[in-house]
């Protein structure tokens, strides 16, 4: 027998040979032999519990450890609200290991989603939400926002205010509300050293006048445009008469 047709013939015996054993190692590997029974999630927990991600990974539990399919594990629990970014991988002999990130809320965005310490924006989320301050700008401006907001909080919680709404404007001018309603004009340039200027100056601006502040422009190199609003006169007390005693 010519050695070609004794080489075609050994392989065709040892294919056929071969596929009963790659059948059944198919069937172990691959199917429900050596179950996840174990799982082990790491998490804040601050928006998303426990309960959530083992309901949304439990239908994969199932499958054997060969089988089980990390990325439509990944992709199931990215869908979870508040959940930023998920690491899912496998321990031998059964265990799945899931690694949470959360979004961490920094402001509503728009009005209609929410912006992440991160700079990333996200789905407002149908559940109650913390009370948080309101953003409103284009996207690409999210990153811009959040560090403005790192600086300048700090700087009106050291007088007792905090920022309530910040927004930037289509021609990157800055403005902020502030806990007490205060409106600040900041414009586009140097918003870092008018907002300490104006801040050093804010409580000795309140103390000598007994109107109240409501609009503050910061667009001057060498000073502020000031709104004030009249405190209203308090009502006159009414008189107190004594009732007559019954007769």
């Amino acid at each position: 027998m010519p050695t070609f047709r004794r080489l075609l013939l050994g392989l065709l015996v040892l294919a056929i040979l071969a596929t009963p054993v790659v059948a059944v190692l198919n069937g172990w590997v691959g199917g429900q032999h050596w179950p996840m029974k174990r799982l082990q999630v790491s998490a804040p927990f601050a928006f998303v519990s426990q309960e959530q991600v083992r309901i949304a990974a439990a239908p994969y539990l199932k499958q054997g450890f060969f089988a089980v399919d990390l990325n439509a594990i990944n992709a199931r629990l990215q869908a979870l609200h508040w959940v930023e970014r998920v690491e899912v991988r496998k321990q031998w002999p059964d265990t799945l290991i899931v690694q949470i990130h959360e979004y961490r809320p920094l402001a509503v965005w728009n009005g209609k989603q929410m912006l992440a310490e991160q700079g990333s924006v996200f789905t407002m989320p149908k559940t109650r939400l913390p009370k948080l301050p309101a953003f409103n700008g284009h996207p690409l401006q999210a990153q811009d926002m959040v560090a403005f907001y790192a600086k300048a909080q700090p700087l009106f919680q050291s007088v007792g205010l905090g920022i309530a709404e910040l927004s930037i404007s289509e021609r990157n001018a800055w403005r902020v509300v502030l806990s007490d309603g205060l409106v600040l004009d900041i414009g586009r340039n140097d918003a870092d050293g008018r907002l300490a200027r104006f801040v050093a100056l804010l409580p000795k601006i309140k103390r000598e006048e007994p109107r109240r502040l409501v609009h503050a422009d910061l667009r001057y190199t060498n000073g502020f445009a000031l709104t004030w609003r009249a405190v209203p006169a308090p009502a006159p007390a009414e008189p107190i008469t004594n009732p007559q005693e019954p007769a």
